[in-house]
């Protein structure tokens, strides 16, 4: 790769990185403006957590959507116009005159802030050399991985300069920003292999082995999800602790995924990427076994949780990437429509873990160390039985 090309394959990387980034920031940032919203707008606190739902359900149904759209129209068209539009309805979303017309708004921003998220990992493949666009994923992986701790910190900040509607003009201006780039990028973009890119979605769910490789990646990350979302009532209704453990715990794993994700390409090239990937499933749900033992005995110190988070944390950061890049591979060439699935597959299992877990959060932490035991344990098994084809 000439050194100009190589250039604009990293300028194209970052601004894939930004426009994920803005489209997982869609609930985060918005997230500290929340209890404020009943007060200027009218409504109740309930109609207020609709805001938050209304987007989660329009991801939903923009990751089915742009997976299907992805396999047939060029990422340099689709990928700008929607990034483009998401932004539009940020800004049209700071003028709402009422909380039922923030919901809509804000269930079309979810659905169009879900294009980048499904695109990106297939632009990166075609982009880079199988190890380099390895490293490109996780470096990807990583950063998601630090919106939703550091998204709500920025919005608190931007509310104690302004009211409600300025992280809804911060994401509009960043994501129009982007957009305009992206276009300006656009003979950049890469030439993506079609493979068999016709597929449907129930074909490809019924392509071995791709719905075990698929159902891997998201158990994993599930497993860890559920955890997350779970420990800041738990450690404050539980465990006697506070939002700053929750900070500190979230720091120090986000920073052990980070480093492990990075690490994971060049140990599967002296490991191999299954055995790399197969250590980290057994570790992270090694930990979570662990957490379940003690939960199960009645243990209710703080520290056990705080420090076996670290391990589940740097399992995943192995296993992740690898087992994202073998649920792609396995989908002969259907990147976006096999992307869309195990992010699907990722935000329903949290949820469905999350309302499983939360009921019992109040009497301790059995349920839900369970919950994410069994997620992790039934991610380890998937990924064995899509080793062997």
């Amino acid at each position: 790769m000439a050194p100009s090309l190589k250039l604009e394959g990293l300028k194209l990387a970052g601004l894939l990185l930004v426009g994920t980034l803005l489209g997982l920031a869609g609930i985060d940032l918005i997230l500290p403006a929340v209890p404020t919203l009943p007060q200027t707008l009218g409504g109740s606190l309930t109609q207020a957590q609709g805001v938050l739902a209304a987007y989660s359900f329009g991801t939903g149904v923009g990751l089915i959507l742009f997976g299907a759209l992805g396999a047939q129209w060029p990422a340099r068209m689709l990928l700008p116009s929607a990034l483009g539009l998401y932004g539009l309805s940020a800004l049209a979303a700071a003028a709402a005159p009422s909380l039922e017309a923030l919901i809509a708004l804000r269930f079309i921003q979810g659905l169009l802030g879900a294009c980048p998220a499904v695109l990106a990992p297939g632009i990166l493949r075609a982009l880079f050399p199988p190890e380099r666009a390895l490293r490109a994923i996780a470096a990807l992986g990583s950063a998601e991985a630090l919106a939703p701790a550091l998204a709500p910190v920025l919005g608190a900040m931007l509310l104690t300069v302004g009211d409600w509607r300025l992280p809804f003009w911060v994401l509009g201006a960043l994501a129009l920003g982007a957009a305009t780039l992206l276009r300006q990028a656009g003979s950049g973009f890469p030439t993506q292999p079609t493979g068999e890119a016709t597929l449907p979605y129930g074909a490809l769910l019924r392509a071995r082995p791709f719905p075990a490789l698929a159902l891997a990646y998201a158990c994993a990350l599930a497993s860890l999800l559920v955890y997350v979302f779970a420990m800041p009532t738990l450690l404050t209704q539980s465990l006697g602790g506070s939002l700053k453990h929750f900070i500190a715990m979230q720091i120090t794993g986000i920073l052990t995924f980070m480093v492990a994700a990075n690490s994971a390409s060049a140990l599967a090239l002296r490991f191999g990427a299954l055995r790399v990937s197969a250590f980290g499933g057994f570790l992270s749900t090694l930990a979570l076994g662990a957490l379940l033992a003690y939960a199960a005995a009645g243990g209710d110190a703080l520290l056990p949780y705080l420090v076996l988070f670290v391990p589940v944390n740097l399992g995943l950061g192995f296993r992740g990437p690898l087992a994202f890049m073998a649920a792609l591979d396995a989908a002969g060439g259907n990147d976006s429509r096999a992307s869309a699935l195990m992010l699907l597959a990722v935000m329903l299992l949290t949820g469905l873990g999350t309302l499983i877990a939360a009921p019992t959060l109040g009497d301790g932490a059995l349920g839900l160390t369970l919950t994410a035991f069994l997620l992790a344990a039934f991610g380890l098994l998937a990924g064995r039985l899509g080793a062997r084809g």
